[in-house]
């Protein structure tokens, strides 16, 4: 195990990490923001959904996820249909507009980590990438080993898929 002062370095690594963020979300076009763009890399990764399923996938509530919906449907970028088993329920879907814009996305964040990281080896990119995967799924098992027991009437709820935007 690690010593406490390695830990606390972590924290501010993180918190530095913003910065990083922050400039990849700069790169975004103007007419997509952060919001929009992570409901069409999710669309995009997971395939058509539920808005409840987007709104987990997200970590936010409906409301929130209801006003970034309506930014990219009404942008042309996905499109809302009926859902077959509950009519009352809508399925999101990426139109070609919308797969359109996250291969720009993906161009443009892939071009300024190429540029950023231009002096890192393979290696060391794919350790990057290795050691932030197993990161994530660490904060996965203790979320999922920590959440309370559904009531016996309920199922359990579904293990939230981490979602990584741009």
């Amino acid at each position: 195990m690690a010593e406490q002062a390695q830990y606390e370095e972590l924290v501010r690594q993180f918190s530095a990490f913003g910065a990083v963020k922050r400039e990849m979300g700069r790169i975004l076009p103007s007419d997509c923001p952060s919001g929009s763009a992570a409901v069409l890399t999710l669309l995009s990764r997971h395939g058509d959904m539920r808005m409840s399923k987007l709104a987990e996938l997200l970590a936010v509530d409906m409301s929130v996820t209801s006003r970034h919906v309506a930014h990219v449907a009404e942008r042309g970028w996905i499109e809302r249909s009926p859902d077959p088993a509950d009519k009352r329920s809508r399925i999101l879907r990426l139109t070609p507009a919308g797969e359109d814009r996250v291969r720009e996305m993906s161009r443009l964040t892939t071009e300024l980590l190429a540029e950023r990281l231009s002096d890192w080896t393979d290696e060391e990119v794919a350790q990057l990438t290795g050691l932030m995967t197993r990161l994530r799924a660490s904060f996965d098992d203790c979320r999922s080993a920590h959440r309370p027991p559904a009531p016996p009437d309920r199922p359990e709820p579904p293990t939230r898929t981490p979602a990584i935007t741009q």
